[in-house]
């Protein structure tokens, strides 16, 4: 008999329990839906959506219009059954929104946990320093954040590279996430939250100047290009100035 008692008793406390929160992440400025289960809800039934469980935001009352309470007029849009639309969300906006039966006592029937967010800082990828042969290049890269960075080391050789302890990643003071990491022959540096991202990326053949014999044979082009250029300007100067010498000497015999 006891086992049944406890039993019911644990099935009473869950009932009471309120319901989590579904998470929504909303960019700062943007708007947000704050919808409502209908198969909770009856045409009889006095719907509130509070702010913080305390601060009431609109009223469904049977056969009345809904009324959304002063200090949020403007900012709320009434939807059609129980759902409403917040506007222009700012950082204190960041809260728990209820929708609950009001009663003897209020129950909730849907909830939104909303966490407002500024978009993320542009990245600045930079390079730190290479060293590197016709076999090998090593490369250090900074990351750079508005409010951190991370560094990170790559090497490479003729065939693959590798990122030195792996891929980097930081939380930021402002709990945005910073990502180094290595892809397709490229650095990836990746700022991001849960509203939005940016992104640095350098390509590593680009950065890494190998001075193997495919550069050697370049140079050795290159000096031929400059040497045969040289050579043809000498012979025209020397072309005119035997033209004109000629002329000259001409002139005097007639």
């Amino acid at each position: 008999m006891s086992i049944f008692v406890i039993l019911g008793l644990l099935v009473c406390i869950e009932a009471q329990e309120p319901r989590a929160e579904t998470p929504v992440f909303v960019k700062k400025g943007e708007d947000v839906f704050l919808n409502v289960t209908i198969a909770n809800v009856t045409d009889a039934d006095l719907v509130i959506w509070k702010f913080n469980k305390t601060v009431n935001l609109v009223r469904f009352a049977a056969g009345a219009n809904p009324t959304v309470y002063n200090g949020y007029s403007g900012r709320i849009e009434v939807l059609e059954k129980y759902s409403v639309k917040l506007k222009n969300l700012q950082e204190a906006d960041s809260g728990v929104y209820t929708a609950v039966l009001s009663g003897s006592e209020d129950k909730q029937i849907t909830g939104y946990k909303i966490t407002v967010q500024d978009p993320v800082s542009p990245v600045i990828l930079s390079v730190d320093s290479v060293s590197s042969s016709s076999v090998w290049c090593n490369l250090t890269v900074s990351c750079r954040a508005q409010d951190s960075h991370i560094n990170s080391t790559f090497r490479c050789d003729t065939h693959t590279c590798s990122q030195e302890g792996g891929e980097r990643q930081q939380v930021t003071p402002s709990a945005s996430a910073l990502h180094v990491y290595l892809s397709n022959g490229s650095i990836i540096c990746n700022h991001s939250n849960q509203v939005s991202w940016t992104k640095g990326m350098k390509t590593i053949k680009n950065v890494c100047r190998h001075d193997g014999p495919e550069s050697v044979s370049a140079g050795i082009s290159v000096c031929l290009l400059k040497t045969a250029v040289l050579s043809i300007a000498l012979i025209i100067m020397v072309a005119a100035v035997i033209t004109v010498h000629l002329m000259e000497k001409l002139k005097k015999n007639k």
